[in-house]
């Protein structure tokens, strides 16, 4: 029998295991795909320790970029067997595993650019009564040691998101990956070590949010959090921080609204899309839809057959377009709030059937206020049809849940699109595409239960160092 590979804690340099193991498991077929062995409380104190002793000398900015630009070409390079592996252990069509490697080298490559341009700014400080005589900048500084606890749902990319600039901005990075998904962290980090990372700077630690996740948080060597998951998770955290900065994304019920002049087949295909992919795991994936009625009838009917056209099963399978969600139990999970709702007057005009960990893509229309559906985040490939008459109703429906990551709006007509950017509270409004559009490179955070801080290699370099004034004043006499 072959031995099965093993995905080990990495600490200055080694891979360590421990005595607990853990099987990763292939999303679909259920077969044992590798070993991880969690981190013991030991092992996240000695992490952190060496990471601490390692930040105290940060590498030049030159130095990042090119590590940081390295890894992007090793990312590129090796694209289609991250892909496949990370097909393997989300259970997230090859397909969309392609496209996710592809935003890694992006997301790696800015970082390098951005540890370039780290500035500060000229402060007018002549202008203050007594300070003629005086020069006043500010300059920018690593924080020192980043936690980075990442989620199932981008293995590659969302680690990028988190390592890429907490090391271009100087840090040392520690990551705890989601347990269901250990691989691709541990592949990014070994191709920072051998891009020439020391190896201080870089450490992974292996298993469930507790106790290795409360470890890592609690340790106040820990100089800066960023985590992405459930908003109860986030709040978990964020409350053990005490003055210590963090960069929260958490949950969302997201949101799009359909105008009746918007283009109604475009807005339905890209609606499937971001409803349906990955399964609907995705913070801003399309959960709640707000269609006009007059344009109900025709938007239903393209998001039907969008919906029908999508191939679901095996993710290994370059033809499938939705695989399994992340486990059999997060998919019973999506079968009883679709069941829930159907109870409560709900009805189903696609899907809603459940085989194992496979979700098939779920439209509901008549959904009653109040239901699960409309006021939790699923994470699941179901989405809510709601009809609307009026627009100011459409924007307090939006806006009527915890949570504020990112919404959509279709329309043709700029005082509905600029209106929406004005009135709906979220932390990005997109017009004319989904609430699931993102580019890596632009700024992207929420606001009330959705978190705070904002992601980004520019805008996380940013968060992820501290600023400094410098105040100078002539040495002679005066």
């Amino acid at each position: 029998m072959t031995a099965l590979p093993v995905v080990a804690n990495l600490i200055n340099g080694e891979w360590l295991t421990s005595d607990h193991e853990r099987t990763v498991h292939h999303k679909f077929t259920g077969e044992a795909i590798a070993v991880a062995y969690d981190a013991t409380a030991e092992m996240v104190a000695n992490a952190v320790t060496v990471a601490h002793e390692a930040s105290l000398t940060p590498l030049n900015p030159l130095e990042r970029y090119e590590i940081l630009r390295a890894v992007a070409d090793e990312i590129a390079k090796n694209r289609d067997e991250l892909a496949l592996s990370v097909a393997r252990e989300s259970g997230f069509s090859v397909k969309d595993c392609l496209g996710d490697t592809s935003r890694a080298v992006q997301t790696m490559l800015t970082s390098a650019e951005e540890a370039k341009r780290i500035d500060g700014a000229v402060v007018p400080i002549q202008a203050a009564p007594g300070f003629a005589h005086r020069l006043a900048f500010t300059t920018r500084h690593p924080v020192g040691v980043v936690g980075a606890i990442t989620p199932f749902n981008s293995p590659l990319n969302t680690v990028a998101h988190k390592v890429g600039p907490a090391l271009a901005a100087g840090n040392a990075a520690i990551v705890k990956p989601s347990p269901f998904t250990p691989i691709a962290a541990a592949a990014l980090c070994r191709m920072l070590l051998d891009a020439g990372l020391p190896a201080g700077l870089i450490g992974l630690l292996l298993g469930p949010g507790d106790p290795v996740g409360t470890a890592l948080v609690d340790d106040e060597r820990v100089d800066f959090v960023t985590f992405t998951g459930s908003t109860a998770t986030g709040k978990s955290i964020s409350s053990r921080l005490g003055l210590r900065r963090a960069t929260m994304e958490c949950g969302n019920v997201s949101a799009t609204i359909v105008c009746r002049d918007a283009n109604v087949i475009s807005a339905a295909q890209q609606c499937a899309r971001g409803a349906f992919r990955k399964s609907g795991q995705v913070c801003t994936s399309v959960q709640r839809l707000y269609v006009h009625s007059d344009v109900l009838d025709e938007f239903l009917e393209e998001l039907a057959a969008s919906a029908a056209k999508l191939v679901v099963g095996d993710p290994e399978d370059p033809a499938t377009d939705i695989g399994p969600m992340i486990s059999e139990a997060a998919a019973k999970r999506a079968e009883e709030w679709v069941n829930a709702a159907v109870d409560q007057g709900a009805r189903i005009v696609a899907g809603g059937k459940r085989s194992g960990p496979v979700m098939s893509p779920t439209i509901l229309v008549e959904v009653p206020s109040g239901t699960r559906l409309l006021c939790e985040e699923a994470f699941a490939p179901v989405v809510s049809v709601v009809p609307f008459e009026d627009f100011d109703a459409a924007i307090d429906a939006v806006n009527d849940t915890p949570f504020g990551l990112q919404a959509g709006i279709f329309t043709h007509d700029i005082d509905s699109a600029l209106a929406a950017a004005q009135r709906i509270r979220v932390g990005g409004v997109v017009i004319n595409s989904t609430s699931s559009t993102r580019a890596d490179l632009m700024p992207y955070g929420g606001v009330k239960d959705s978190g705070y801080g904002v992601e980004g290699p520019r805008y996380a370099v940013r968060e992820m160092t501290e600023e400094r004034l410098v105040l100078l004043e002539p040495a002679g006499d005066r």
